[in-house]
């Protein structure tokens, strides 16, 4: 069966030149070989004019093309002073068109940066736009409200926390990309018939094969095109004017969020933990203004938070080990909002429509069940006990939802409710909030199960561990998906519902490396390199996300509710609170304008009133209060149609009709630019270095928390004291960087350093030095000197044989059978008599030509070799290596104790 594999974005970099008349963009792909171009119109004012010839150029047909559209746009024929073409910018992409009240814009990618890399596959984070202006300035038609349209639409800052891919679908989750590549062939060969003559329709050069005129068949990859989940696309309304116009090669889908990756040194094994938030374009805005949920399920606040782990020795989707593990968060999803008139800090939480039958709790789950399959567990962290009532109204309008919606669902996939009061717990001295919510997460995991491309190693059968045979999910023939998610939810869904998150990540983490088998058993402990690392990506991921909806970085940390914060902490968080309180205050009302305006939620007309004018914009979400619906959906059949035939597998990865319309084939050559990763990611066609192939911005890597003293265990996972860690670099930082780490939302800052870090940095040495030493410190490892009795090289042998029996399943030091061996000289045999070379007479080259034979052995071919000679010396070298390998290391002369001391003086002292 051919292997499928994701289709390459062919546009990649762009050019747009500018003449009186029009716009002409050139796109081009990575290797600079194939070429788009897009006409725009600028004589237009008020209308978007768009041709793409869908014509592929190469190099010399697009210099050709731009130097007849330089000559014949000069004003006088053959006039070289002036040109008639002039190159207006570089970019990366298009993020959109959007038009005010006056003509079209266009806003261009200008600068990115690479955030990650899964696989191959690179993500990259907008670091600048450009907006410019389509058409002419003879023919525009200027309005006096245009420029304050122009400075709404740009604050939303695209420099911070916009991520975009072109070979990696960012809005779906790593079980929905890699399970559509596990997809067979025979479910899609009908669309891929379709698209077979268009194939063998291309010219010579794009199909060239070097085995055609053999007549051997060309290896053939079907590439996919897939239709993004436009949910968490935040440029789709912004695309939606062109999308039908242009080759699907322009079109290029931004997420917002958060993206971060680490690495983590498992004794050098690379193992990279990568976290992506998608933070929903539905019902979408800031902290007060955006409450509960829409007429059509979607809720405010909504987040889904993926962690992928994979083994980065290997990049392929196909060849490598992959896991990652999905969780949400979300505001209740009732009809509640909060009155900001009021100027307090808390206002009172209002329920704003009665909803007696869970009507808009059914479309939520309904989204939810289709995604994600079931189970659906809610973890609701909203107070139970108040002095006068204020989250606890949430919970009681809930729960009742929950219980009426679950009555129609079959028993095995009811939608779990767990209320736990985590406020309430944290101030009590006699609990330890960690550890309940440890507990949770173990159920939860255990449940839902998660996501491995590959099956379960020899090692789990050898050494089976109870939890791991617990571990819910859906066992494929290629390893587990993850049925059903955790929905976490406080009333903000940032401080409570992160640190929540994090446990619940932890305990994933655990399992996602027991299954890529990193550990012997699924459980990681506090306070080792591991989870230090962990917790930072995870503190960092809340902070923007904070940032985002609530404008303030986190309030309560892990460590808070850990309560080993240190003193200075408590003034950080309160200064953090007046932070939030302000932002709410004042600032909230112009990013809510700015997002909706950018969403196209309120789209400018001279008809209507402007979006400043407008008292709020309850309508602008609530379509259902602008028009009545023709068709009202079941109370008690409240799901979509089939989807509950498929649970607890997710409707949107069962391969149904439905499903596969989403899907574009294209049938290619293996060696195709457009599906050939290797080529996209090292580029053997140029010449490049290192640090531009590998320039990932790495949020942390355990090295900077691993100790600095020499002949520690290196191992992430063991427990250290807090004095031991090694992070000290971000204890420098300046006071001016850490307001700017407030403002700036970039995801690659690490969040503000706390008290451990700030003491340890108080050392003499400088940090150069302490670099150094840190580099040693991993490279160096404890020698143990072996006895030469025989209980210790029998334990030696005894482990060899362990270790050797735990990847393989058999023992390579036993003696294979007596038939084992008659099959292996057979097949020896046949080596000899294929490879057998008759020499009658001795060749003399002389004869032929003048050459010398370069070897220095006495005979020399393919086929056959004579070994050199060697001295007693270099065998009692090659003995004694040998033998150091078994375990059994000769006793240490005075020579050797020597050069030794030797050493560490110079080295150390």
């Amino acid at each position: 069966m051919p292997q499928s594999a994701a289709i390459i974005s062919g546009i990649q970099r762009m050019v747009l030149y500018e003449t009186r008349a029009r716009y002409f963009l050139v796109g081009s792909n990575q290797a600079q070989t194939k070429h788009r171009v897009l006409k725009i119109d600028r004589t237009e004012p008020k209308d978007l004019v768009i041709i793409d010839d869908k014509h592929v150029y190469n190099q010399q047909e697009v210099r050709e093309l731009l130097g007849r559209l330089d000559l014949g746009n000069r004003t006088k024929i053959g006039q070289k002073g002036s040109s008639g073409l002039s190159r207006a910018v570089s970019a990366f992409g298009i993020v959109g068109f959007v038009r005010f009240l006056e003509g079209y814009y266009i806003v261009l990618i200008t600068k990115r940066r690479k955030m990650a890399d899964i696989g191959g596959h690179s993500i990259y984070k907008i670091e600048d736009t450009s907006m410019i202006y389509i058409p002419n300035d003879s023919v525009r038609v200027t309005h006096p409200d245009e420029a304050r349209y122009v400075r709404i639409f740009q604050n939303v800052d695209l420099s911070s926390n916009f991520y975009f891919s072109y070979s990696y679908d960012l809005s779906h989750s790593l079980q929905y990309n890699l399970t559509l590549l596990q997809r067979p062939y025979e479910l899609w060969s009908s669309a891929a018939s379709s698209t077979e003559e268009e194939v063998h329709t291309q010219s010579k050069q794009d199909s060239f094969d070097i085995f055609e005129d053999e007549g051997l068949p060309t290896q053939v990859v079907y590439g996919l095109q897939n239709e993004p989940y436009y949910k968490y696309v935040w440029n789709g309304r912004l695309l939606e004017r062109v999308k039908d116009i242009v080759h699907h090669d322009w079109l290029m889908y931004i997420i917002h969020g958060f993206c971060g990756q680490s690495k983590l040194l498992i004794y050098g094994r690379p193992v990279h933990i990568t976290l992506i938030a998608r933070r929903s374009s539905k019902f979408a805005g800031t902290r007060f203004l955006k409450r509960g949920a829409n007429c059509e399920g979607d809720v405010a606040n909504e987040v889904e938070t993926e962690q992928i782990v994979h083994d980065a020795s290997v990049m392929s989707f196909t060849a490598g080990s992959y896991s990652s593990y999905v969780q949400v968060r979300g505001s209740v999803p009732l009809y509640w909002s909060q009155d900001i008139s009021t100027m307090m800090p808390k206002p009172p939480i209002r329920l704003d429509q009665a909803d007696p039958y869970a009507h808009v709790a059914a479309l939520h789950f309904d989204q939810m069940l289709q995604r994600f399959g079931s189970p659906i567990i809610i973890l609701n962290l909203v107070k139970k006990r108040e002095k006068r009532k204020h989250e606890k109204i949430l919970s009681e309008e809930l729960y009742p939802a929950v219980i009426n919606l679950n009555q129609f669902l079959p028993p095995d996939h009811w939608i779990d409710y767990i209320a736990w009061d985590m406020a309430r717990y944290t101030k009590s001295k006699l609990c330890n909030v960690l550890d309940r919510l440890s507990m949770i997460a173990e159920n939860v995991v255990k449940r839902t199960g998660f996501f491995i491309n590959r099956s379960n190693f020899y090692c789990h059968t050898l050494r089976p561990d109870d939890r791991w045979g617990d571990v819910g999910g859906h066992i494929t023939g290629s390893g587990r998906v993850q049925t059903g998610v955790l929905r976490t939810n406080c009333v903000d869904c940032l401080d409570r519902t992160n640190t929540a998150q994090f446990m619940v990540g932890k305990c994933a983490l655990a399992y996602q490396l027991y299954a890529l088998g990193m550990i012997d058993k699924p459980k990681l402990q506090f306070d080792t390199d591991c989870v230090r690392l962990f917790e930072e990506l995870y503190e960092d991921h809340g902070d923007t996300l904070s940032l985002q909806y609530g404008g303030s970085q986190l309030v309560h940390r892990v460590k808070t509710y850990r309560k080993i914060a240190p003193w200075t902490q408590h003034s950080k968080d309160i200064m953090q609170t007046l932070s939030r309180y302000y932002s709410n205050a004042f600032s909230d009302a112009d990013r809510q304008d700015a997002i909706n305006l950018f969403l196209q939620v309120y789209q400018p007309s001279e008809s209507k009133p402007h979006l400043w004018e407008l008292p709020t914009d309850f309508y602008l979400h609530q379509k259902s209060t602008m028009a009545l619906p023709q068709d009202r959906r079941s109370y008690t059949l409240w799901w979509s149609e089939g989807i509950l035939s498929y649970l607890p597998v997710p409707y949107d990865e069962v391969p149904c009709e439905d499903n596969m319309k989403k899907v574009e084939v294209k049938r290619v050559s293996r060696f195709d630019e457009s599906t050939d990763l290797y080529t996209e990611f090292f580029k053997p066609y140029e010449i490049t270095s290192f640090d531009d192939t590998f320039c990932i911005a790495m949020t942390n890597s355990a090295r900077e928390f691993m100790p600095k003293t020499v002949g520690v265990d290196p191992s992430p996972f063991t427990v250290r004291k807090p004095e031991e860690t090694g992070k000290s670099v971000l204890g420098n930082k300046s006071s001016k960087e850490e307001t700017l780490l407030q403002r700036k939302t970039a995801a690659s800052a690490p969040p503000p350093p706390s008290e451990e870090a700030i003491s340890s940095t108080s050392e003499d040495d400088s940090e150069e030095d302490r670099d150094d030493e840190g580099s040693v410190s991993q490279r160096s490892t404890p020698i143990k000197l072996l006895t030469e009795s025989g209980e210790s090289t029998r334990t030696q042998e005894e482990q060899q044989q362990q270790t050797v029996k735990e990847p393989y399943g058999l023992n390579l030091a036993k003696f294979p059978a007596e038939k084992d061996l008659l099959i292996y000289q057979r097949f020896a045999h046949l080596g000899e008599s294929q490879h057998k070379v008759e020499r009658t007479e001795h060749i003399n080259l002389t004869n032929i030509i003048c050459l010398e034979p370069v070897s220095c052995f006495a005979e020399d071919s393919i086929y056959a070799v004579s070994p050199p000679h060697a001295d007693r010396d270099s065998r009692d070298v090659f003995e004694s290596h040998v033998m150091t390998g078994q375990g059994q290391v000769r006793a240490l002369c005075r020579d050797d104790m020597l050069m030794y001391r030797e050493y560490v003086k110079n080295r150390y002292m």
